[in-house]
Parts: C-alpha cells; structure tokens; sequence
C-alpha cells in the first residue's frame, strides 16, 4: 500500500442565513493524501491571492477533489475534467512565482 499523509477532517455548521433554521450536527471523516496538506494550504496563503480563509478554503478543497479524482482517474465522471484540472493547478501554483517575479523587478 502507497504511503500517505492520514487526515481527520471535521466540518462545523457556524450559522445559517436562516435565523429560525438548525444547524447541522459536526461532520467528520478520514482520508489521506499524497501532499502535505497543511504545507500547501501554508503556501496558498503565502500567495496572498485570496484572504487567509479563502486560501486556505481552495487549497483544502483542490487538494480533497483531486486525490479522489486521482484514485478514481479511471471512472467516467472525471474523463473530462483531467486536463482542465491539470492546467488549473498549474496557473495556481504559477501565482506565487509571478507574483515573486513583479516584486523583484519592482525593487
């Protein structure tokens, strides 16, 4: 078996738009990944791109999709989603890049 990281995810309903509504018990669930996730979503910040929540919201959830996607590269549901994900996790992790690059010539 490939070893990776092992994750316990926890979800917690805060509010609801709704003032009368219930919120939804915690959820919780395990799974693991082949990235340290806590590394990506520190790098995801550093890009300062996004505030620190959105951040770390999108690399949380690219990095959930995509190792389902991943171990699942076989079946149907993803066919069409390989390349454009490909080409999306890319421009992401360009942005630091670039955004090092501007600031170095502006100096």
């Amino acid at each position: 078996m490939k070893r990776e990281h092992r994750y316990r995810v926890t979800l917690e309903h805060l509010a609801s738009p709704k003032a009368d509504a219930a919120l939804h018990p915690p959820l919780s669930f395990e799974t693991g990944n082949h990235d340290d996730v806590f590394s990506i979503i520190e790098r995801s910040r550093a890009k300062a791109v996004f505030d620190a929540d959105a951040a770390a919201s999108l690399a949380l959830g690219l990095k959930l999709f995509s190792e389902v996607m991943l171990k699942h590269r076989g079946h149907p549901v993803f066919a069409e989603l390989h390349e454009p994900m490909r080409a999306f996790i890319g421009r992401f992790k360009a942005l630091g890049h670039e955004m090092d690059e501007q600031a170095g010539s502006a100096s």
